[in-house]
């Protein structure tokens, strides 16, 4: 007698699917190993009616999934199916075959209920009709649907290649810009890897398709000829007993062959027709259509007149019509309701505007952006993306200096001229440029000519050579590898570059205050401690300082610790400020930190290092600095050099000094080359590994 384990669970249907999709990679396997055993094992009637009805059922579910998926990327594994699929009717078309000339003479049951389902819902007792809907059949998939789509993805493969390069700057520039971050960035360059290798997979996987509607008529015409054959010599048929037979079998057999083929061939045709469309096909298709009332109108109107020619069923016709304006007339009002709404919400630039004109003409902008009348359509178009790159500028200081920057207010002037743009602080007209709506920049490299018609200008933020083209023009240099930038790029990047030089004047008290607000209650008491007067003003001081060197406040409670610790001793803000340089070693090397994981320095000759010390003067808590100024000019120019041999290839290590002197050798250098960073031995962090590129000597 046989006793059941109680301790030994039972497996639930839940647990069995479980352990299926955990192992749904061998599935897969023995699944093509299946398909692959089809072309040589004979199957028997039941497993090919199986066979057949999963055939049917997958190319359906293609087909769906084709239908609904917003995006053609989100499946890219359409080229690999489509290449299963495809072998799994070859595969079941080979079996099909040893089928019918093996059992043909039997009857229509030869082959497995599937065939001869068709065979007799199709055929209905007269072959030749099944003949002529089959070659109508395999005629729609082979010439219209197949060879279009096989054209459709040549034609996105070879662009969508070409594009590439264009694209690829394009997405440079946008994080250079900072209307994109690194992750965004990244985010972008897979979508268009994956984007150029589908459509070469959808280039070379249509010619399956093609290949298997030909294989179909070729087995078509060996099933009905060699059938006949076989069946009048070796099973004694009469000629048209076996011509019935065979034919019969044979047209079921093409039928549920070429119909799953037909729906997946719709399917890829579905894919690589949607392009850069978003959305299911039916959102796309319906939205679209619908957009345009008065052209439904106009079909209700010729449907009608359909109706009362001669012969025509007007009943029909009519109501057809009516049906079609009626969908007009219920689109039109639809839109008209979403523009009202859309009119009814206040824009962002309409709910900044002061209601007082005496206020808002003596209202002080922190950063404004002028514009010349040409220039307008930049902010006002629909699809406007001057606002957008403006407003992405926040994140960017945000993220890179730990600033937040002040709103930018755009306005029309029309003191400027048509095409200029200027850019004011707090009321001071700081840079201008000229831009030209509706054409592309193309920057030039230095010392090249380049035969591209179009305006010679000047790129107005770092002085490069440029030229203005139309759009054709331009993608013709985004193939030929030159950088092509949009003119709202032009002006955010100029943008971007003032605010950077005058980030201490935006950093005013009330900036600096809200900085604090933001710290928490134990970090704005420890401020509050220090034995300033006006701890406040002190941090602003500090702040501002170490902007100006283009060094990140983000760490704003090292800094209030680092500020709180010299003030102890000292109330010189240049004194405080080398101590909350020293403080913030490691990120300052962090940020000039090379691929190679080293920090590229420039080094002074002893004979600099010892002049430049001998020239400080201490008085109290204030020193100077004393030297004659043809040696200071001689120092500038001795540094100069060094930096401009990597200037060129747009390196920027930074001046190695040591503590005593690097203030100082930081306000001689600031005007001649703002972006190069000093430091000094103080603030190299225990674990940055510096790397000596060069050394200044007399």
């Amino acid at each position: 007698m046989s006793t059941r384990d109680t301790n030994t669970p039972q497996k639930t249907p839940t647990d069995w699917l479980d352990v299926a999709l955990a192992n749904r990679d061998i599935g897969f396997a023995i699944g093509v190993m299946m398909i692959l055993g089809m072309l040589f094992i004979p199957l028997p009637s039941f497993l090919l009616d199986f066979g057949l009805a999963i055939s049917l059922a997958l190319s359906v579910l293609i087909l769906m999934v084709a239908l609904w998926i917003p995006t053609p990327l989100e499946f890219n594994s359409f080229p690999t199916l489509l290449l299963v699929v495809t072998m799994l009717r070859l595969a079941l078309n080979v079996s099909s075959t040893r089928l019918i000339l093996s059992e043909g003479h039997t009857g229509p049951g030869a082959a497995g209920n599937v065939i001869e389902g068709f065979a007799s819902f199709i055929v209905s007792g007269n072959f030749v009709i099944g003949i002529v809907i089959f070659a109508i059949l395999v005629t729609i998939n082979f010439v219209v649907i197949t060879k279009g789509s096989t054209r459709i993805a040549e034609v996105a493969a070879r662009f969508s290649l070409d594009a590439m390069p264009g694209k690829q700057m394009a997405i440079d520039a946008d994080l250079g810009a900072g209307i994109i971050d690194d992750e965004q960035a990244r985010e972008r360059r897979r979508i268009l890897e994956e984007e150029s290798s589908f459509y070469g997979a959808m280039d070379g996987a249509s010619k399956f398709v093609r290949g298997d509607a030909v294989a179909g008529l070729i087995i078509t015409l060996i099933n009905v000829i060699g059938g006949i054959l076989i069946g009048v010599t070796s099973y004694d048929l009469s000629l048209s007993q076996a011509a019935n037979n065979y034919t019969t079998l044979t047209i079921g057999d093409g039928l549920v062959s070429q119909i799953p083929a037909l729906v997946v061939s719709l399917a890829a045709g579905l894919l690589v027709t949607k392009s850069s469309t978003h959305g299911a096909a039916n959102e796309a298709v319906l939205s679209q259509l619908g957009h345009f009332p008065k052209a439904l109108y106009m079909a209700a109107g010729l449907s009608f007149v359909f109706g009362l020619l001669p012969g025509f069923p007007f009943f029909l016709f009519t109501s057809l019509a009516v049906g079609i304006a009626v969908t007009g007339y219920l689109m039109q009002k639809h839109m008209a309701e979403k523009e009202r709404l859309v009119a009814a919400e206040p824009t962002e630039s309409e709910s900044s505007q002061s209601t007082d004109p005496v206020a808002d003409m003596l209202r002080l902008d922190d950063l404004r952006l002028n514009l010349g009348t040409a220039l307008v359509p930049l902010i006002t178009s629909t699809n406007a993306a001057l606002p957008g790159k403006v407003k992405s500028l926040r994140n960017l200081f945000i993220k890179d200096f730990g600033f937040v920057l002040p709103p930018v207010r755009i306005k029309d002037s029309a003191d400027l001229p048509g095409t200029t743009y200027s850019i004011c602080l707090q009321g001071v007209e700081t840079a201008r440029g000229e831009v030209r709506p509706g054409l592309m920049m193309v920057i030039v490299p230095t010392d090249e000519d380049i035969d591209l018609p179009g305006e010679r200008t000047r790129e107005p933020t770092f002085g490069l050579n440029a030229i203005w083209v139309d759009d054709a023009r331009a993608a013709e240099a985004e193939v030929r590898g030159l950088t092509v930038v949009d003119p709202e790029s032009v002006i955010t990047t100029h943008l971007t570059e003032v605010i950077k030089e005058h980030m201490p004047e935006l950093l005013t008290y009330a900036a600096t205050q809200e900085l604090i607000q933001g710290q928490t209650k134990e970090y704005q008491k420890l401020l509050a401690d220090t034995p300033s007067k006006t701890p406040g003003v002190m941090l602003q001081h500090v702040l501002q300082t170490l902007l100006s060197e283009r060094v990140s406040i983000r760490n704003l409670p090292r800094i209030i610790e680092a500020l709180a610790e010299a003030s102890a001793t000292t109330q010189n803000v240049r004194t405080v400020v080398e101590h909350v340089r020293g403080k913030l070693a490691q990120q300052i090397c962090q940020a000039l930190t090379d691929a190679q994981s080293f920090v590229p320095v420039i080094s002074l000759g002893p004979q600099w290092e010892r002049e430049l010390n001998n020239a400080i003067s201490q008085g109290g808590d204030e020193d100077a600095f004393l030297m004659s100024p043809q040696r200071v000019q001689e120092f500038v120019l001795a540094v100069r050099r060094e930096i401009q041999k990597f200037a060129a290839t747009d390196e920027w290590p930074a001046l190695l000094v040591s503590p005593s002197i690097r203030a100082h050798v930081r306000s001689i250098l600031e005007r001649v080359s703002p972006v190069t960073q000093v430091i000094s031995h103080n603030e190299v962090h225990r674990k940055a590994s510096l790397r000596t590129v060069a050394t200044v000597g007399n």
